[in-house]
């Protein structure tokens, strides 16, 4: 059975991983007949948000790796193992936790940095020709670690997201919720997910092709 390592943030869509779009991709690899190994980098968050109110909850703090626990039922390895698990592809959800965990795009934007472990495994994989789904806001990892080689992803239909997308070295294509876009080249795929919206359904439509991409390029 082919192995897919799914990077989690966290667990909620305000500080950590959209729990339907990780929860989505999970089922669609099962599916699939994939297993699915959850990661997650073993750091703390960078703040604590409050679902119910939007608020930041002062002096609360989380671990990442402990958190995505929850959505995996406690099966979840530190991110930087990753090269001991014999993996053969790579799904990143997105998530507020992809632009302040994974990386800090919510705070910096195009100028934005990538954390060690998330840059380690997408360059692993890329360079082994081992393919890497990207969802909701999480293309932004991809444009800012592969962007020299000026990947094709989506984010959406925002014009200034797309252009911090381009800013970074990608090419932004505009897809519909329903649907998932393939830079065959790099054996990358991205799906817009919940930056369009509206509806659970729909996002799952996206992410269902998403991994049926994913499996053809396995």
């Amino acid at each position: 059975m082919k192995k897919t390592g799914v990077i989690l943030s966290g667990c909620g869509f305000l500080d950590g991983s959209e729990i339907h779009e990780a929860v989505l991709t999970l089922l669609a690899l099962d599916r699939a007949g994939i297993e699915a190994v959850a990661l997650a980098p073993n750091i703390l968050q960078h703040h604590v948000l409050n679902h119910r109110t939007g608020e930041v909850a002062q002096g609360e703090m989380r671990n990442v790796l402990d958190e995505s626990a929850r959505i995996a039922r406690g099966a979840v390895t530190d991110l930087a193992l990753f090269d001991t698990l014999n993996l053969d592809a790579l799904i990143l959800p997105g998530g507020y936790g992809a632009a302040k965990n994974l990386s800090d795009y919510a705070f910096k934007g195009a100028e934005c940095n990538v954390n060690t472990d998330v840059t380690r495994a997408i360059h692993s994989f890329h360079q082994a020709g081992k393919p890497i789904g990207f969802i909701c806001i999480a293309p932004m990892i991809a444009a800012k670690v592969l962007g020299e080689e000026h990947p094709l992803l989506t984010i959406g239909n925002d014009p200034s997201t797309a252009a911090d997308l381009e800013a970074m070295g990608a090419k932004h294509i505009d897809c519909p919720v329903w649907n998932a876009i393939v830079w065959n080249k790099g054996k990358v795929v991205s799906t817009p997910a919940y930056m369009l919206g509206p509806s659970i359904a729909e996002v799952a439509k996206g992410i269902d092709q998403l991994v049926e991409e994913l499996a053809r390029l396995l």
